[in-house]
């Protein structure tokens, strides 16, 4: 039996599948033998009467050659009919072949329509005026679950959605009047009871009298393409938000250091019984809280510097494990699940942690009657077929993955979508800031890995977490000495765009013995390096300044004095430095704002050249 291919669409892949042949062109096959069986029956009727007459002709035809002239024209009508008998038999055989050539040619055309139609992405309807359907491509099947049987006779507009019904209707309608195609997008139920969003154009096929015979309705899935370019907006939107974080960060930073350290100086001022001693209190505990949100919206916006080192993500999971426990309570049921030879990471550690500890936290606010609670780890590979469901760039490669899974009360759509804003959240007023999904989104990003969720009401939420596998053995690294005195009589040249931060940050420096001389940018820095004869021991520049920024100032300067060290400070790390890299080895780096001692821990320790980097 012959049989043809069809293709299927799934996704935005084409598998082939085979069909045996249609049931029209069964049909027209069975009319084809038909006509043969007739035609044949034809021949065969003339063949008789060809023989009949030949019966009775030979008789006349031997009376003729005994002379018997009489019935010489009796002979020759005889000839005649007997001639154009044998015409008629050509001419019938001659038919019968230019039937089947036309026929055969209608069945190709046939088949190469029936090959279009079922090899066809899109859906196509043919309707009458009243919207009955009167054909239904295979596409139908395939892409809403109902087959031809199940659609025929129905209009069609049962499957179309209630409140998407007027709009589906007019744009059909005026088809009629319209020269082009004109495409409208409504939903459509699928046979499971789900809705498609489906793009859709009509067309009016009009009988020479110019009313209207019949409707062609092509309709596309769109579906899958509507959710991707949601996702696309969402990043998009992710991506802008995490812009202005970082700048209103930034600012804000450079504010708080000064708030805190002037109310460092004002606390150290006053005798504890003072009255004033716990207003100074607060302050600088509202300061520090302050300082903790601006760490959180600069991990959002994927703008802090980080501290990358190989690590096992086994051994960071379990060394959380007992104080993960303590924090969820005994009404939930915590179970992990380590991968076998899980492959190695390179990330912070402590925001590693900061990411597990605020996905857990999350877990058990959804969860406010108990529940379970799994952490999973294991190796993945993202391959082309997996990457594909992003909307954005994904490199395929191995990766490992982090799996935090609850049982809660899950998410909607709606929320699902904002998951990861900064300040969203569902919890009641003073319960959230809204910051720990964001925090986990910018560093998990920061680090070169992707999130996804996974969530519905009622059925619990699951994040996956893909960090990049590396092949870089571990590193240990022996703990410097802490030092005894944070004082010193180095100098140190100080660059600092902010006034008001600067100026606390020289007094602060100057009362442990330091000699600072002072820049408000990188040029001013390099000329006052320039006209000072003495030796320069320190750098400390904040990174980001107008006109040379932080890193280019130390490259210059390093240049011009190759026996200074360097210290960095910023609010966040901005484009000038997330696109450089880690700070310089052999440097250390203060995240503002920062407190008084961590200030001249930080100076002394870069002076005394212990420690690399430290963001803490």
């Amino acid at each position: 039996m012959r049989t043809n291919l069809s293709t299927i669409h799934t996704g935005r892949r084409f598998t082939v599948k085979r069909h045996a042949p249609s049931n029209i062109q069964a049909g027209m096959r069975r009319i084809e033998r038909r006509e043969w069986i007739l035609w044949a029956s034809a021949i065969l009727v003339t063949l008789l009467l060809t023989l009949g007459i030949l019966s009775f002709s030979f008789p006349m035809l031997r009376e003729y050659a005994a002379g018997e002239l009489a019935d010489l024209h009796m002979s020759l009508a005889m000839r005649g009919l007997v001639g154009l008998v044998l015409l008629f038999d050509l001419y019938t055989i001659y038919q019968q072949f230019q039937i089947y050539r036309i026929r055969h040619q209608l069945v190709e055309r046939e088949e190469l329509f029936r090959l279009i139609s079922e090899n066809a992405m899109d859906m196509i309807a043919v309707v009458d005026p009243d919207w009955r359907r009167l054909y239904n491509s295979p596409a139908y099947a395939r892409i809403l679950g109902f087959t031809d049987e199940e659609l025929t006779g129905t209009s069609f507009f049962d499957q179309v959605h209630p409140d998407d019904r007027f709009v589906a209707e007019q744009a059909v309608k005026d088809s009629t009047l319209a020269t082009q195609v004109r495409t409208v997008q409504y939903r459509m139920r699928h046979k499971d009871g789900s809705w498609h969003v489906i793009e859709s154009g009509a067309s009016a096929i009009l009988n020479p009298q110019g009313t209207v015979e019949k409707f062609v309705i092509v309709n596309r899935d769109v579906s899958e393409q509507r959710q991707l370019e949601e996702k696309y907006r969402q990043a998009q939107k992710m991506e802008a938000v995490g812009r202005l974080s970082g700048g209103v960060a930034h600012d804000f930073n450079n504010l708080l250091g000064v708030i805190i350290g002037y109310a460092e100086f004002l606390q150290e001022s006053l005798a504890p019984e003072n009255s004033l001693r716990s207003s100074v209190d607060e302050i600088l505990k509202a300061g520090k809280r302050a300082a903790s949100l601006t760490r959180q919206l600069l991990a959002f916006s994927r703008q802090q510097v980080l501290d990358p080192k190989v690590l096992e993500l086994n051994v960071v999971v379990s060394d959380m494990d007992k104080m993960l426990r303590r924090l969820i309570g005994e009404d939930i049921e915590l179970k992990t699940v380590l991968g076998a030879s899980l492959g190695r990471i390179k990330a912070d550690q402590s925001q590693l942690e900061q990411v597990l500890l605020n996905l857990v936290v999350n877990a058990r606010d959804a969860m406010p009657q108990g529940g379970k609670l799994l952490i999973d780890t294991q190796n993945m590979v993202m391959d082309e077929a997996f990457v594909r469901r992003y909307p954005y760039p994904v490199q395929p490669g191995p990766y490992v993955s982090l799996t935090v899974t609850d049982s809660g009360i899950g998410m909607d759509p709606e929320t699902k979508a904002r998951a990861f804003e900064p300040f969203f959240t569902t919890k009641e007023k003073g319960k959230g800031t809204g910051l720990g999904l964001s925090t986990v989104y910018g560093v998990v990003k920061q680090s070169g890995g992707y999130i996804d969720i996974y969530s519905s009401p009622g059925a619990g939420t699951t994040f996956k977490i893909y960090l990049p596998r590396v092949d870089e053995a571990l590193k240990t690294e022996k703990p410097s000495g802490e030092a005894t005195s944070f004082t010193g009589n180095e100098t140190i040249l100080l660059a600092e765009d902010e006034s008001s931060l600067r100026t606390l940050t020289r007094n602060t420096l100057e009362l442990c013995g330091y000699k600072v001389l002072e820049a408000k940018d990188g040029v001013e820095a390099l000329e006052v390096s320039d006209r000072y004869t003495g030796p320069i021991d320190l750098l400390l520049t904040d990174m980001v300044m107008p006109g040379m920024g932080g890193r280019a100032l130390a490259q210059e300067l390093t240049r011009r004095r190759p026996e200074i060290r360097l210290a960095y400070m910023s609010g966040y790390t901005g484009q000038a430095v997330g696109s450089q890299g880690p700070v310089d080895p052999g440097s250390v780096f203060l995240l503002k704002p920062f407190t008084r001692e961590l200030l001249t821990r930080k100076i002394r320790d870069a002076l005394d050249r212990r420690v690399l980097t430290e963001t803490t």
